[in-house]
């Protein structure tokens, strides 16, 4: 095995002669003596000549932007750059202003009394625009307080005819408002699944009654006002019991809307203008 390894070794030490010879002539044109290891030697220097002059001109020259990684540190480096001409721009215009203050109290056009430092005005300008700002907000905030102001007016002398603010029955959307002059006196609110039905006052349950669609009608009565609940899913009360405002009395299914209706003896009380949804 060593004889092996001593020939490879020697094989690869061994000269050979290239020699170029003339076709025609067959006179040799040009020869050079080569080894195996002399060859490989070559080509390697020949590749570490390449890798540094490639390495050279990726670090050296712009061939780098064009590498992955190196286009964002670029992005970078420009947003960085702009932000420091927008702030020396706004620097140079700050002093612009300075000078023409400076020549025209030269000049004898403004007395020295008159002139306010910039960063005085910048602050004036800011405190103007704040304080339209804020005006803005207060006719916001006056509107808003005025119609909440009729709501609540509105609601107090509801109130007063029912003795006690009525408890919001259901968490849902009125999508049918009561329509009186068309003889329509149900509020309509959807609601979802299982949604508790509660009790708008206290009162007594004085009627229970399933209706042909398989929903229960529930009228709640105290002294002479009255809370109708209809398309109830399912009753959790019976006929003559004692509830208190916001005790639950029925639940919904959220396959029908909830139709609620509430009389003060023979006049209609319209629930949008009593509960709060």
């Amino acid at each position: 095995m060593s004889r092996n390894k001593e020939s490879w070794w020697s094989r690869m030490r061994r000269q050979y002669r290239l020699a170029v010879l003339d076709d025609r002539t067959l006179r040799e044109v040009f020869h050079m003596r080569l080894s195996g290891l002399g060859t490989i030697s070559v080509f390697v220097m020949l590749f570490l000549v390449m890798l540094v002059s490639l390495s050279v001109l990726i670090i050296f020259t712009p061939i780098r932007n064009i590498l992955p990684g190196y286009s964002e540190s670029i992005r970078q480096q420009v947003i960085m750059e702009s932000a420091r001409v927008d702030s020396l721009q706004m620097v140079l215009n700050v002093q612009r202003q300075y000078l023409d203050v400076i020549k025209k109290v030269t000049a004898g056009d403004i007395s020295t009394d008159s002139i306010e430092r910039l960063d005085s005005l910048e602050m004036v300008r800011q405190a103007m625009i704040l304080e339209e700002r804020h005006e803005a907000t207060d006719a916001f905030l006056s509107q808003y307080e005025q119609k909440e102001r009729d709501r609540l007016l509105l609601f107090d002398s509801q109130a007063k005819r029912t003795d006690q603010r009525p408890y919001r029955p259901v968490r849902g959307v009125v999508v049918q408002s009561a329509r009186p002059d068309h003889h329509q006196y149900c509020t309509v609110i959807r609601v979802a699944k299982n949604e508790n039905v509660l009790s708008a006052m206290r009162g007594t349950i004085v009627s229970v009654e399933r209706a042909m669609d398989n929903t229960f009608t529930i009228i709640i009565q105290r002294k002479q006002y009255s809370c109708i609940y209809r398309s109830v899913s399912t009753a959790l009360k019976q006929q003559g019991a004692q509830v208190e405002a916001g005790e639950s009395v029925g639940l919904m299914d959220g396959k029908t809307d909830l139709r609620i209706e509430i009389w003060d003896g023979g006049s209609f009380i319209d629930p949008e203008d009593v509960i709060v949804w």
